[in-house]
């Protein structure tokens, strides 16, 4: 048996302090695309952030793992859940992959782990995620995963100089169960 953490493609593992480039990277790919601008962080920074990362207990059902390829042993992203109400029984997710990563099934697969884990382990009943209208790639893996649009917040965020729409979406329990079934580990 591997570890539930393991898939075909990826590992979900806790970030360690040697992970600060790719986080650094990642960052930048965000601010290429549009995503959203923050003011620049020091190689510093991104070191102590991952040190205090590799360090930190999870707050709850809320917490953030770095993704893996399993092929190369490399950081290929992050994947997280955060605003979790275990009395209400919902949570968010956002799952971040790099830019020379992507389309190659790493981030689809992170998301069905850790939705997996919350879902069945943790027994929470539904998950949201957040997306840029824009971000088709980003819409598509999530209707794929089993989301559907809840709502759109009209210019919700500023990003690359203008307002734009961010989309809701939410998928239940039961709903990622019957698209998505345990794989034989």
């Amino acid at each position: 048996m591997t570890s539930f953490w393991t898939g075909k493609r990826v590992r979900l593992r806790g970030i360690e302090p040697y992970d600060w480039t790719a986080f650094m990277r990642f960052a930048g790919e965000e601010e290429r695309l549009g995503v959203l601008l923050h003011p620049p962080r020091s190689a510093e920074g991104y070191r102590s952030w991952a040190k205090e990362q590799a360090a930190a207990r999870p707050e709850g059902d809320c917490f953030q793992l770095a993704v893996e390829a399993i092929s190369t042993g490399e950081t290929v992203g992050a994947v997280g859940s955060h605003h979790a109400d275990p009395r209400a029984g919902w949570f968010e997710y956002g799952v971040t992959i790099g830019a020379d990563h992507r389309r190659k099934g790493y981030a689809a697969e992170a998301a069905e782990l850790l939705l997996r884990f919350m879902f069945d382990e943790r027994r929470f009943h539904k998950c949201e995620a957040r997306i840029f209208a824009h971000n088709e790639a980003s819409l598509t893996l999530q209707r794929r995963l089993g989301f559907i649009e809840e709502g759109r917040l009209r210019d919700r965020v500023f990003s690359a100089g203008r307002h734009q729409d961010l989309v809701v979406m939410g998928v239940l329990a039961a709903e990622f169960a019957q698209l998505h079934a345990p794989s034989e580990r």
